[in-house]
């Protein structure tokens, strides 16, 4: 594990662990579950942090569902561990050394760019559910190739040491022994509050290009993640 999640150093970057995007980012999930007519009995999320996605998720999704989130970062686990609720479990343990551990969904949400050897995660934690739901930043575009910063900043203030295109982050999905059942993109760009002005200055062109052709819009501007769902 990167020592940035356990010495709090990523805590000091990221206060709120995220917290602020998590109603939209459940939204997302509870979308794709449910457009695909999965309507599961236990839901786990490694690497949950706030544990604020499955709190989210829990008030969204219908039917008796238990919620289990797996953090291995002692300061997220502090935050996390406060939203322990009926059919709300959260563990400060790896999930991938839980030996017989298995779930109708495991969500990996935001997770993998941020291991070092992600081939060897994706492995390792397919058998631990029926199906699985990533999301997935899509750092690579044009913008950010010919700006450099952003993927840099991405890099000291987040943590990601993988970068993604579609292709590539479905790619990776399908070598690891992946079978994706349905993609979409999720337009945090659009659908969330500006990031300073240059996130403000490309919002119009965004829009106008992403509502005629979504994957040249994200390759173009980025702006979008991949939310995957596999089995």
């Amino acid at each position: 594990m990167n020592k940035i999640y356990s010495n709090g150093s990523y805590l000091k970057d990221n206060p709120t662990w995220h917290e602020e995007d998590s109603p939209w980012k459940a939204e997302q999930i509870a979308k794709i579950l449910l457009r695909n007519n999965i309507h599961p009995a236990s839901v786990c999320e490694i690497g949950c942090g706030a544990g604020e996605i499955l709190r989210s998720l829990k008030g969204r999704m219908n039917g008796n569902v238990k919620y289990f989130g797996y953090e291995i970062s002692p300061q997220a686990f502090e935050i996390c561990r406060q939203k322990k609720t009926e059919n709300l479990e959260f563990y400060l343990k790896d999930l991938l050394a839980e030996d017989g551990s298995k779930f109708d969904v495991v969500m990996a949400i935001d997770v993998f760019e941020h291991i070092e050897n992600c081939y060897e995660f994706l492995r390792k934690l397919h058998p631990k559910g029926r199906y699985q739901v990533f999301h997935i930043p899509l750092d690579l575009s044009v913008q950010t190739v010919l700006r450099a910063t952003p993927i840099a900043n991405a890099r000291k203030s987040v943590g990601h040491i993988h970068y993604f295109t579609k292709e590539t982050a479905l790619a990776i999905l399908n070598d690891t022994g992946y079978e994706v059942v349905d993609h979409f993109y999720t337009n945090w760009s659009l659908d969330l509050p500006h990031r300073g002005w240059k996130s403000s200055l490309l919002k119009l062109p965004r829009k106008i290009l992403y509502s005629i052709q979504k994957d040249w819009c994200v390759r173009i501007f980025g702006g979008s993640s991949l939310l995957v769902l596999t089995r």
